[in-house]
């Protein structure tokens, strides 16, 4: 798990000032309040180590638990990984930059996870959209599907949630010919997934941790903290 111990290795330690763990989300706030997408666990006694003594602990260890298999304990982790990271970058839609992008273009355009139409539609004006996913909907592509597709794509756009069931460095892999970026609130802002091959990613910085942390506790979707987080994007190079 080179690209979890990497992310970890540059950061500097806090403690950790709150945990919430909702079931659309996860909230750690130790220098800044970071989130990542809360994913099930594996089966029905599968806990999180140290529940109800998480506050208070360094950030880093609470980081050590992106490599868990129990996949709610992972994501913890990216959490506390992204509460110790600067957020830093432009404020623009990325699926908006990526259309402008590649405009006047008959892109082959492959999309790890599930987005709002609102995202997606404007990749269906640029090119074919294949939409690749673990639990799939009508349209959509199995998860298995990557190892074909990702090779012969122009673009590819890949969920942070990646980094929390430990597929995120082989999709990089994958998608080494084509443009890519990662996404989603759960992403972390460093330009270490830039040396793993991504080309661009969007991630997000919370403006009001104490309503994030509230409604994240009390089963926040994504629609619900919108207001409280300010989406942002970097480009490599930039």
């Amino acid at each position: 798990m080179s690209l979890v111990d990497d992310l970890i290795g540059g950061l500097e330690d806090a403690n950790v000032k709150d945990v919430r763990i909702g079931p659309h989300w996860c909230a750690v706030e130790s220098r800044r309040c970071g989130l990542a997408m809360t994913m099930p666990p594996a089966y029905h006694k599968c806990f999180i180590a140290g529940c109800g003594e998480l506050a208070g602990r360094p950030a880093l260890e609470l980081a050590q638990y992106a490599k868990s298999w129990n996949l709610a304990e992972a994501s913890v982790g990216v959490a506390a990984i992204n509460s110790l990271i600067e957020p830093e970058g432009e404020r623009a839609n990325i699926f908006r930059f990526i259309h402008d992008k590649f405009a006047n273009k008959d892109n082959k355009i492959a999309v790890i996870g599930h987005f709002p139409d609102r995202d997606i539609d404007p990749l269906r004006e640029i090119g074919d959209v294949q939409i690749i996913e673990k639990n799939q909907q009508a349209g959509d592509f199995p998860d298995t599907a990557a190892e074909y597709l990702l090779p012969k794509a122009d673009i590819v756009m890949i969920t942070g949630t990646a980094l929390i069931n430990k597929s995120m460095e082989r999709l990089l892999e994958l998608s080494r010919n084509a443009f890519t970026a990662v996404l989603g609130p759960t992403t972390p802002m460093s330009d270490v997934l830039f040396d793993y091959g991504a080309d661009a990613i969007g991630g997000a910085r919370v403006k009001n941790p104490g309503n994030v942390l509230r409604k994240v506790s009390q089963g926040a979707h994504t629609k619900d903290i919108r207001e409280d987080i300010e989406f942002l994007m970097r480009v490599k190079g930039d």
